[in-house]
């Protein structure tokens, strides 16, 4: 039921407004305070009057935030003193979806006990529903301006003054990073400022080919850099002055560079770049791998000596701030940055190699992979089975990774040059076709 981004679907089949009715009393059985809050989509609406309903028969008080950012949401939790905090959103999905997120007070999303337990509740309908004189209150609450504060707090009053930068709100809930931007001195213009859950000016997810207008606009104005969310601002991907989507990657080494210094660690997923641990072994800062997944990130971040989590996909954690991904925090940091040196002066110097992806499909994903890892088992090489099955051979390695949504093995292979790339690709190929013939019979 809950992956590692919560629960996610088609409106009126996966996701159900029955269905987060028996979330909320599920949760409302463990707490008694909740933040909530939804992205624009319209079918938000009453998927959230329904899991503060389940909340309040339950006896627990909502607050609700209504239109709210992810990582505002999740930061409330603790300054509200809440037990939890549930956010009604399919964050990048395509308008028709829509899913439920949960958070802990620390910032961090819900953890896969957490998860668990929640699920089995759900199944055993393990709740008890108040009297009528026991129900909880919902409550309508703003902390917008609490998020806003906190992000010029942390990058500094007047760091990024006299930047200009252009923000593509995507239709989302992220306009905070255009009013934290201005906060801090910045001429900010917009693009899809306005919330609309049917994303009408590009699609939720903030990739190189749904960016375009904000790449044209940035290259075609005096901009110093351009910024963009999906539809719950929890990614953050930026734009060079010269209109270069910059690849997450490259991003992820640009702040975690910054955030860390010499003996530190940085938290990234086992599907990162090589140019991510060569960038920072420059600067004597290692890397902790973790499985794919914010969630899996920020539980690395919050260890001791971990300075910096990010994902290439756009979530980035700075865990003295909050262990949630937060898009309009990582926008000012990214401004900060780009203040004191163009964006792509610092990207220049990251050094990238090929990396090639492909997927195979199969009904089977989760036995090809097991059997690839008994494969691999002859291959002189590191594998690491933290998800999926990674093989690193020096200047080489590749990843077998079961997709969590469809039916597809995923494979990434990387080296530091083009033929190798091609070569460790279609070895980790080979490996999966010979396992699915096995698996097949």
């Amino acid at each position: 039921m809950f992956g590692t981004s919560g629960i996610r679907g088609p409106v009126g089949d996966t996701v159900t407004a029955d269905l987060a009715l028996s979330v909320g009393r599920a949760l409302g059985a463990e707490t008694d305070r909740v933040v909530v809050g939804r992205d624009p989509r319209e079918s938000g609406r009453l998927l959230l009057d329904a899991l503060a309903a389940g909340l309040r028969e339950s006896g627990t008080d909502v607050l609700d935030l209504g239109l709210a950012a992810t990582p505002t949401v999740a930061r409330a939790v603790g300054w509200e003193d809440a037990d939890a905090g549930a956010v009604v959103t399919a964050s990048h999905n395509p308008a028709q979806d829509n899913g439920i997120k949960l958070w802990q007070p620390s910032g961090q999303a819900f953890d896969e006990a957490a998860r668990t337990r929640i699920t089995e509740r759900i199944e055993a309908a393990d709740w008890s529903l108040s009297a009528w004189d026991g129900l909880g209150d919902r409550t309508s609450i703003a902390v917008r301006h609490r998020h806003r504060e906190a992000i010029v707090a942390a990058v500094g009053p007047d760091l990024a003054a006299s930047l200009s930068v252009v923000v593509d709100v995507g239709n989302g809930a992220g306009g905070l990073t255009a009013d934290a931007l201005s906060a801090l001195g910045c001429d900010v213009r917009t693009l899809n400022a306005q919330p609309d859950g049917s994303f009408p000016g590009r699609p939720s997810e903030p990739t190189p080919e749904h960016c375009g207008d904000l790449a044209a606009l940035v290259a075609a104005t005096d901009a110093d850099l351009g910024i963009a969310h999906d539809g719950d601002a929890d990614r953050m991907r930026a734009v060079t002055a010269a209109g270069d989507f910059l690849s997450g990657d490259v991003l992820l080494a640009v702040l975690a560079g910054d955030a860390a210094t010499a003996g530190d660690r940085v938290a990234v997923p086992v599907d990162t770049s090589l140019a991510v641990a060569d960038h920072l072994a420059d600067r004597d800062v290692a890397i902790e791998r973790t499985p794919v997944g914010d969630v899996y990130v920020a539980a690395a971040a919050s260890e001791p000596g971990v300075a910096f989590g990010g994902e290439p996909s756009g979530a980035w954690i700075w865990p003295d701030e909050t262990l949630c991904p937060d898009g309009p925090l990582a926008a000012c940091k990214l401004a900060a940055l780009a203040a004191t040196e163009p964006l792509a002066d610092r990207a220049a110097r990251v050094e990238t190699y090929p990396i090639r992806r492909e997927s195979v499909e199969t009904d089977e994903k989760a036995a090809v992979v097991a059997a690839v890892g008994e494969a691999v088992e002859e291959i002189d090489g590191d594998v690491t089975t933290l998800d999926g099955i990674r093989v690193d051979l020096g200047d080489a390695w590749f990843l077998v990774r079961a997709s969590g949504t469809q039916p597809l093995v995923r494979l990434t292979a990387e080296a530091r040059s083009a033929d190798g790339a091609d070569a460790t690709l279609a070895r980790a190929r080979s490996l999966v076709e010979r396992t699915l013939s096995t698996v097949q019979e």
